[in-house]
């Protein structure tokens, strides 16, 4: 990981971690100790997803921007079916309540991505300079 994009990871996590504590208090209000576990399953679940997502998308940007990008798209797929994987497989589950677990997923997701965009936001963009040009004139 960059040490530029270390900022940006911390001040995604800890806005989702923070919301994801509120979100086990809610489930355990909603749907008591089931309703916890869920929200506290889908609080790891989006953090451990969307951080490992980050960490692909900032080693691939060390080989190149082609290739930050191609990992950025295919760690948003590979989100998108992992998440559905786990609905899919947890619908018969009875240990945990799914509906408080797809609503946390859903709320957290939006979470993160919003603190990632203020967090990016903040920083002072990156902006490649144009190299030396060649004066051309007659």
């Amino acid at each position: 990981m960059q040490s530029s994009d270390a900022p940006i990871l911390r001040g995604a996590a800890i806005p989702t971690g923070l919301v994801g504590v509120g979100a086990v208090a809610l489930g355990l209000l909603v749907s008591g100790g089931k309703g916890a576990l869920a929200a506290a399953l889908a609080t790891a679940v989006v953090i451990a997803f969307f951080s490992i997502s980050a960490l692909a998308v900032s080693w691939a940007a060390k080989v190149s921007s082609q290739t930050m990008m191609l990992a950025a798209l295919a760690s948003y797929v590979v989100k998108i079916l992992a998440v559905m994987v786990l609905v899919t497989a947890m619908d018969g589950v009875s240990v945990w309540d799914t509906k408080v677990f797809g609503w946390t997923v859903v709320g957290l997701a939006l979470t993160w991505i919003a603190a990632e965009f203020r967090v990016a936001m903040q920083r002072r963009p990156y902006i490649d300079e144009p190299g030396p040009t060649l004066d051309r004139t007659p």
